[in-house]
């Protein structure tokens, strides 16, 4: 009688002795093909079992793609995303009904026999043989084992799938080959443990505790006699005999499995015959995967943070590499978002603007100092049910993280940047210019940093209002969105400067675009997104410190290994007394300017205004100490339209302004957000003022007043002419509208 190891089966030397006269031969069984010529045979045979000693160590502890756990700053589950619904449990979690259930339907043997069932493949050979075609395999628990690590491994990779289930000699003499290793080296209960983990037992479920949950809702040690032997048999055919959706079939196959238990006498003919007399009562519990799943409005977030996963090389040199180990999963992931910023956000979105109106919304939150990202909110879900007015377009970001091609053109958000260019290179908050409604520069006035003239045409701007024209100073001219003043503050401050401030301060083009080197800038008629530009305001909150936005504070690995994430890296942009300067100035627009509506009662807090040309984008980017919160409304689905007589949120707009419906909705995005929490001020610092700036007054003849003005609408955003914000029948009335009331501009990308 053959020598037998503890737990059943031959010795080491006994498997390989049988392997070479038993492999081929059981192989060919197994696979269903005929045998090829004796020759074929031998090569085939030699081929496979060079290097036999080499057993891969994926084979003992195969890497098992599991549920990855996305969490909020505080530890709240934000989403379970994963590639295969798995969660890997030790044997003792795991029922005995279905440890013997298993064992009984799909090897009897297992106990008794090694890596290769000698009986079995005789006996599959028989009945064959009678049945003229293949009615039985002889593939042990170890060989499906073996098999099922290959086509884990192949993922969603068509090709390797294939290579891995291809019915041919050579894999089945391969896998028969580390079947034989792995019994030595495994045994038979780790061996089974893994089966039940790798397994799949369909429905999206892999391994045993998935498979449970997804049928029965309950864990894979909680299974009883008949549930376990449901399971046992979906093995076989996961499709054909799913209870869910052919309950008859799926009950003839259990109690085969419960006839086949009472047989090898693992329960009782009594056992078998009362569990076979059951109903099967299924408890099914859908699975729920993706970001589309993310608690409280987080999926634009989530997705966010699975792209960076995927895209930072901190998580891999490759994309490949990156990908298997977002695929692989079994992680968890403590992000940034903070749960009550990101409700605040969520709440602000839809407060103003419906789901199904023609713009929508989004409200980014970063932390200064920090870099962290709080929250992302949309006016629209997170979905793919576009009759739902859902989407995963993420319009806080570029295309490259999931969200718009191009971003937005930012308007006159982008002022402060050249005054912080301005005080940069020494001039004072004081400098005044004395402009009319219109002016014209030539672009050779401004230089590029290759030492180039920005170009060789004249440039011309004009104000939102004719009434607009006199001496302005920068206090004054950030607080009423003055474009001539820009115009002219650019021209002294040094377009390249003014360039390089941008750059420092995280404002950014999307797809690798470079910032585009036209006077025009100044008026905000290069694109951006919300998130590059809460980051730009952080930075002035954050006394000139500029830090890059992260999502990620920690990653743990299945086995609770801390892997790498990327760091914030923050660099000075400009001196504290800049940004300080910039930070009192600002106050001024939400005092006293054109962000009225925005401002916060109690506690120091500056922003900026800004709508582009033909009021297709609208903002307000604001910020106290601690807070750094960007809005923008527009037209996020094909050609973008105008906001001019527009209803939005069952409102009414006769046209549509930064600081009419972005700033309240940063209000409320804000209040939400600091509630209760600390209220630091900033730095208190002296502003010098323009002595006895001139009053606005409508009709006055500035020296630069073009002697015929341009014809309303001319100039078209991104041409390095000025545009305007809405082709009217006239000039603008001579008229001063209310602070707050006036959101957009004229001049290149428009501006308030």
């Amino acid at each position: 009688m053959a020598k037998k190891r503890s737990g059943g089966g031959l010795t080491g030397t006994q498997q390989a002795a049988k392997f070479l006269g038993v492999s081929v031969l059981a192989g060919a069984v197994l696979a269903g093909i005929a045998l090829p010529a004796a020759g074929a045979l031998g090569l085939a045979a030699k081929g496979t079992v060079e290097g036999f000693d080499e057993i891969p160590s994926n084979l003992k502890t195969p890497p098992l793609s599991q549920r990855t756990k996305i969490l909020d700053s505080e530890g709240g589950l934000i989403a379970t995303v994963y590639s295969r619904d798995r969660t890997v449990v030790p044997l003792d979690k795991i029922s005995p009904y279905m440890q013997k259930a298993i064992v009984a339907i799909e090897d009897g043997r297992f106990y008794e026999h090694g890596a290769i069932d000698l009986k079995g493949v005789l006996r599959a050979i028989n009945r064959n043989a009678q049945s003229g075609g293949v009615s039985q395999g002889a593939s042990t628990l170890t060989q499906q084992y073996v098999k099922n690590v290959f086509v884990e491994e192949a993922g969603d990779d068509p090709e390797k799938v294939a290579q891995a289930t291809q019915q041919t000699i050579g894999r089945k003499v391969r896998e028969l080959k580390f079947a034989i290793q792995v019994e030595e080296e495994l045994g038979k209960k780790k061996i089974l443990e893994n089966y039940l983990n790798i397994t799949f037992f369909g429905q999206q479920a892999y391994g045993i505790e998935a498979a449970s949950q997804r049928y029965f809702s309950k864990h894979a040690a909680d299974l009883s006699l008949g549930e376990a032997a449901m399971m046992a048999g979906l093995v076989q055919s996961p499709s054909r005999y799913d209870p869910i959706n052919d309950i008859q079939e799926a009950t003839k196959r259990r109690n085969v499995v419960l006839q086949r238990m009472a047989d090898v006498k693992d329960i009782s003919q009594a056992e078998a015959d009362k569990a076979k007399a059951s109903p099967l009562k299924l408890k099914v519990r859908t699975p729920k995967n993706g970001c589309i799943t993310a608690v409280d409005g987080a999926g634009f977030f989530c997705d966010y943070v699975r792209k960076t996963i995927l895209g930072d090389p901190v998580f891999g040199k490759t994309a490949e590499e990156r990908t298997k180990l977002w695929n692989l999963g079994g992680l968890t992931v403590k992000t940034t978002l903070d749960p009550r910023a990101q409700a605040a956000a969520n709440e602000a979105a839809v407060a103003k603007i419906n789901k199904d109106d023609p713009v929508a919304a989004s409200v980014v939150q970063v932390q200064p100092g920090t870099g962290k990202i709080l929250s992302m909110g949309q006016s629209r879900p997170y979905g793919l049910d576009q009759k739902q007015h859902q989407t995963t377009l993420n319009l806080a970001v570029g295309s490259k993280m999931g969200g718009t091609t191009y971003g937005f053109q930012v308007g006159s958000t982008f002022k402060p940047i050249t005054a912080a260019a301005a005080l940069e290179k020494g001039l004072s908050p004081a400098q005044s210019f004395d402009t009319p409604w219109k002016i014209n520069i030539p672009e050779d006035d401004f230089t590029r940093c290759d030492g180039k003239p920005a170009g060789y045409q004249n440039w011309e701007i004009g104000n939102e209002l004719k009434s607009e024209e006199g001496s302005f100073d920068m206090t004054s001219a950030l607080g009423k969105s003055i474009n001539t003043y820009f115009a002219k503050l650019e021209q002294m401050a040094g377009l390249c400067e003014t360039i390089t401030m941008a750059k420092n301060v995280g404002y950014e083009r999307e797809l690798g675009k470079k910032v585009k080197e036209l006077p025009s800038i100044t008026l905000g008629a290069q694109e951006s997104t919300p998130l590059d530009m809460a980051t730009v305001y952080a930075t002035f909150a954050n006394r000139g410190m500029h830090c890059t936005p992260i999502a990620i504070e920690s990653v743990k690995a299945a086995n609770g290994d801390k892997l790498n994430v990327p760091d914030t890296k923050c660099t000075r942009a400009m001196s504290e007394r800049t940004a300080d300067m910039i930070n009192q100035m600002l106050k001024g627009v939400v005092e006293d300017g054109t962000g009225t509506k925005a401002g916060l009662s109690d506690r120091d807090n500056a922003g900026k205004t800004g709508t582009t040309n033909d009021r297709k984008d609208a903002w307000f980017v604001g910020y106290t100490p601690n807070l750094s919160t960007a809005v923008w409304v527009g037209d996020d689905v094909g050609e973008k339209q105008s906001m001019y007589d527009i209803t939005i949120g069952g409102v009414t707009y006769d046209k549509v302004c930064g600081g009419c419906l972005p700033g309240p909705i940063w209000k409320i995005a804000m209040t939400g957000a600091l509630n209760a929490s600390e209220t630091p001020g900033f730095a208190p610092i002296s502003v010098p003022r323009a002595e006895k700036p001139k009053d606005p007054k409508e009709g006055d003849e500035g020296p630069n007043k073009p002697n015929k003005p341009r014809k309303p609408g001319d100039g078209k955003p991104g041409d390095g002419k000025p545009g305007d914000t809405k082709p009217p029948a006239n000039t603008f009335p001579p008229i001063t509208l209310p602070d707050g009331v006036i959101g957009g501009g004229n001049g290149r990308g428009g501006n308030r």
